[in-house]
């Protein structure tokens, strides 16, 4: 590769590790209840390359949770395991359906964590994100889909947001450049200098990274994302995924 060409490739951009996600236990022997074995293996995530962390606080059972008191001990142990890292956490209704009490779980945390992931297609998103803002945590704006591209648009704190996270759902690898490009200019000609990242899931997770790469976007990278390198074997942990995205990178 020519002087010229290196100066052309964007420089890396910051790369997340999503060390959780939704996922039962049992889908992987790196995935924990324990919050402290979790923050273990997002502290190698963070040596192997991670920039920030995003989470999904659990409760005993390994279910995701808002509760003042899970957030709390994932946060701090987090925290502790990983000081200096940028640290969010998730918001998501299938947490808690009901609005009223999601949003009465959120107002009760006493462990806050940087910046929280906040789906705009979900019901009371814009109520979530009012409430995060109020109480200093950073947004992060999800966006999947047309429906939650026009909620973000319409609201107040679109440029508020700390970053847009265009998330790809499981789909074919060669539908996935469209996919992202198409979410990628709708939400430039609303907020043309927001970070973007962009990041898919299961099969779409690896193409999308690749996506990122080319295009000098932020990207992300973990168990919540996939469970498999980019050929196929099973991922022993996030660090795994966190040195193979990081070589993917530098490649593009």
């Amino acid at each position: 590769m020519s002087a010229s060409e290196r100066s052309r490739r964007p420089e890396r951009r910051m790369l997340q590790v999503c060390v959780n996600g939704a996922r039962d236990l049992e889908q992987h022997p790196a995935l924990h209840a324990d919050p402290a074995l979790a923050a273990a293996d997002a502290a190698r995530a963070v040596a192997a390359g991670a920039d920030a962390i995003h989470l999904h606080p659990k409760d005993s059972r390994g279910r995701d949770s808002l509760a003042a008191g899970d957030v709390a001990d994932w946060v701090r142990e987090f925290r502790s395991a990983c000081p200096g890292t940028p640290l969010g956490v998730t918001t998501g209704a299938w947490i808690e359906p009901e609005v009223e009490r999601r949003i009465h779980a959120i107002a009760t945390w006493t462990e806050l964590p940087d910046y929280a992931s906040v789906n705009w297609h979900e019901a009371g998103a814009s109520r979530v994100a009012d409430l995060l803002h109020r109480r200093g945590v950073r947004i992060e704006a999800g966006i999947w889909d047309a429906t939650g591209l026009a909620a973000w648009r319409d609201s107040p704190l679109r440029g508020e947001c700390l970053r847009v996270l265009i998330e790809l759902p499981d789909e074919a690898a060669e539908v996935v450049r469209e996919h992202a490009e198409a979410l990628i200019a709708h939400v430039r000609a609303e907020e043309s200098d927001i970070a973007i990242l962009l990041h898919g899931e299961e099969r779409s997770a690896w193409p999308a990274l690749a996506v990122a790469a080319e295009l000098g976007l932020e990207s992300r990278v973990g168990l919540e994302d996939t469970l498999v390198m980019p050929d196929g074997r099973p991922a022993f942990d996030n660090a795994s995924l966190v040195r193979a995205a990081t070589a993917l990178a530098s490649r593009s």
